[in-house]
């Protein structure tokens, strides 16, 4: 299960796996082991962190929240630092098809083996101290990073930024994607509730590089009471399209005609530029010359965001899950025509604004597929077509109990040169991607 919990390790009826047990048998006791409710705070992870050891994760540690564009950013800043040679860390959540898939050292998931062994040493050390999944994973994830002898890590924030667990490291420099409204029974109902949430990843006079078009005045007002020394984007750094690429420059450097970025979207323009806001930063610790941007750029590769398949029914993929998400998909979709039907397949999780999500799709979709997600935070197909009937009651659609059933009355109605729509949720793409890796692609 691609699982993000912030949610608390309860004391389990179970030992934990022994050591020498699989990898498996770990993640299957983590999720055993989760309650049903949000547990933010640092205190634990910094208690257990004292008691493994832990260090800093490498020199250089970039700390990266946001709404939306977090996973593009992170994409982004690893692949142009691996062009230039440094040996990079990554820590992303959640996963799509595999754990591992979390946690990268030199653009390759961390074996099965090493991350059993880390969990085995986050359980002998934390004793009575009660843990989230995702704080348990986070402190695995950086005593493996110590261990590997890297030049720059980069974390990304599962929920929100100050009461993260990647926040227990002092991020060298700390950027803030776009900021929305998600999860906003923890972090608020208002961007500029959220956006003072996600500055807690700022450090006092550290660089802070906001990619938002529009930055809240509370972030803005928090950077500048801490005194940390803000970027924003429009301001500080800025880009434009061209006919031969993209122009980006800041007061010190023009970079002209880039590559675009290989990820679909104009909003990847602005992640890009933020990447690249972060990457100087840091040029003097760690120089990128202008081919390694170049080669980073046209090379990184994020597996579900607007992820095309092609194949006798086009597949796009997408983990948007969030109004906002939902819109720059929406106009992402709206660049790339289809001859046929459009058929969409939605799976949410029960916390998401379904009304506003599905109503960003509208106009996009001519079938509606809808499927149960596992699991009590699992929505049931059944709450998203009676939310899409609210919207449009002309419109109809048709509910299963997973993604392989739903997947299955797509394929048997849809025709050469119709399209497939897969979103609404790591869980949703996840499942897709695992039935086509195992069937292939109608």
């Amino acid at each position: 299960m691609a699982a993000s919990g912030q949610d608390v390790l309860v004391d389990l009826p179970e030992p934990a796996p022994g050591a020498e047990a699989p990898l498996a048998s770990w993640l299957g006791w983590l999720e055993r082991g989760r309650g049903d409710h949000i547990d933010l705070g640092l205190e634990r992870s910094r208690e257990v962190a004292a008691r493994l050891g832990l260090q800093r994760p490498a020199p250089v540690v970039v700390t990266v929240a946001g709404t939306n564009g977090k996973g593009s950013s992170v994409a982004l800043l690893e692949a142009v630092w691996r062009a230039a040679g440094y040996r990079v860390g990554a820590y992303t959540s959640p996963h799509l098809i595999r754990y591992n898939e979390r946690i990268r050292i030199d653009g390759s998931a961390v074996r099965d083996e090493p991350i059993r062994d880390a969990f085995a040493a986050v359980e002998a050390a934390r004793g009575d101290v009660s843990l989230t999944y995702f704080e348990f994973a986070t402190l695995a994830a950086l005593s493996l990073f110590e261990r590997a002898t890297l030049d720059v890590v980069i974390l990304e924030v599962g929920l929100g930024g100050r009461l993260d667990a990647v926040n227990i490291v002092d991020a060298d420099v700390a950027l803030i994607a776009a900021i929305g409204l998600d999860h906003e029974d923890w972090l608020g109902s208002t961007r500029e509730a959220i956006a003072l949430e996600k500055a807690g990843i700022m450090r006092a006079g550290r660089p802070v590089v906001c990619s938002d078009h529009v930055a809240p005045a509370t972030l803005v007002e928090h950077a500048a009471t801490l005194g940390a020394e803000l970027h924003l984007i429009g301001a500080d750094f800025a880009f434009e399209r061209s006919a031969a690429g993209w122009n980006w420059w800041n007061a010190r450097r023009l970079l002209e005609a880039l590559p675009h970025p290989a990820l679909d979207g104009l909003h990847q323009y602005r992640n890009a530029a933020g990447a690249l806001a972060t990457i100087e930063c840091l040029a003097d610790r760690l120089p990128v010359d202008e081919a390694a941007i170049r080669s980073g750029l046209a090379g990184v590769v994020l597996h579900g965001r607007f992820e095309r398949l092609a194949g006798d029914h086009e597949y796009v993929m997408d983990v948007a899950h969030n109004p906002q998400a939902a819109a720059i998909f929406a106009a992402t979709l709206a660049t790339a025509p289809c001859s046929g039907r459009t058929h969409a397949l939605v799976g949410m999780l029960r916390t998401k604004n379904h009304r506003e999500y599905l109503r960003a799709l509208l106009g996009h979709v001519d079938c509606w597929h809808f499927t149960d997600l596992p699991g009590a935070n699992g929505a049931r197909a059944t709450e998203l077509a009676d939310c899409l009937a609210s919207l449009d009651p002309r419109l109809g659609a048709t509910c299963h109990p997973a993604v392989a059933q739903a997947h299955a009355t797509i394929v048997a109605g849809a025709v050469p040169g119709d399209r497939v729509l897969v979103l609404g949720s790591f869980l949703t793409v996840g499942a897709m991607m695992g039935l086509l890796e195992r069937q292939g692609p109608a």
